[in-house]
């Protein structure tokens, strides 16, 4: 048994096993499951639910859904988990309290999968890998995150202590996270960047309004360069609107990735490897 709480809990073989299951389900080729799973997303959710609803349905899988507040009553964990795992092949958790979930994985005997807390973003960020190693060496790229501390940053830096990945954040003084390469210019990071990845921030200090991603600072990267910033986009804030614009910017043909990764994710947490994959031809 998996569980997914952050990348770096995993090995590279294990992400590239993950990856090579998804292939198979973006050719209608994955294993296929029976059962039920269980996930706890709020109203809000869009792109990660709705991935994992569809693509749970079309592995066999029968999704339960839940609040996530369902998990903030005064009940452990531990008796969450037991009342739940006889009726269920895993937990899928979005929920702010990384402790939660934590909590949830230590006591199940079942995969738990965070799909997303307040310091960490592991199925976002894997999609977005998936998404790269289908074109490029993503162990050869130089990746720039623009901005300061926030829950796909980090799992940003889970990716690249999984993978040895070339990891520069780019942001004023004193909002740099601890372990991560850094740049206080902005047009020397981009200058450098075969990535550039941003997100809304969780600091409000005004010097971030310097490091806003727009169209001339696009131009500024090196040609090829890619610009991938994490959704739900917020124009005139870290990205400006032309920025969308720009040839370098995938971010929504990235994100169709979601389903076919996050079934890997699932399969690989249920036991299935590549294997099953082939033998699903016959």
């Amino acid at each position: 048994m998996h569980s997914l709480i952050r990348i770096d809990d995993w090995s590279a073989a294990d992400i590239h096993e993950v990856f090579g299951m998804a292939e198979a389900y973006r050719s209608r080729r994955g294993p296929r499951f029976k059962g039920s799973i269980v996930t706890f997303f709020p109203s809000t959710s869009l792109r990660t639910r709705v991935a994992f609803e569809r693509g749970l349905a079309m592995m066999g899988l029968q999704p339960i859904l839940f609040p996530p507040e369902t998990l903030d009553r005064p009940e452990d964990p531990a008796d969450v988990v037991s009342f739940l795992q006889p009726w269920v092949r895993a937990l899928i958790v979005r929920h702010p309290d990384m402790k939660k979930i934590e909590q949830l994985a230590a006591a199940s005997e079942v995969p738990v999968i965070n799909a997303m807390t307040d310091i960490n973003h592991p199925c976002e960020i894997l999609s977005d890998l998936y998404s790269l190693q289908r074109d490029y060496d993503i162990e050869r790229l130089r990746f720039v995150y623009v901005g300061a501390r926030s829950n796909t940053l980090h799992s940003w830096q889970e990716a690249s202590r999984a993978l040895g990945l070339d990891l520069t954040q780019c942001c004023p003084s004193g909002l740099e996270v601890p372990g991560i390469q850094w740049k206080e210019d902005i047009h020397e990071a981009v200058r450098d960047a075969d990535v550039i990845m941003t997100d809304r921030s969780e600091s409000q200090d005004p010097r971030l309004a310097r490091y806003q991603i727009t169209k001339q600072l696009l131009d500024e990267a090196p040609a090829g360069a890619l610009f991938d910033p994490c959704p739900p986009f917020t124009r005139g804030a870290e990205i400006s609107a032309g920025s969308l614009d720009h040839p370098a910017f995938v971010g929504h043909r990235f994100k169709s990735a979601l389903l076919p990764v996050q079934q890997a994710i699932t399969a690989f947490c249920l036991g299935a490897d590549r294997q099953d994959c082939i033998e699903n031809l016959t």
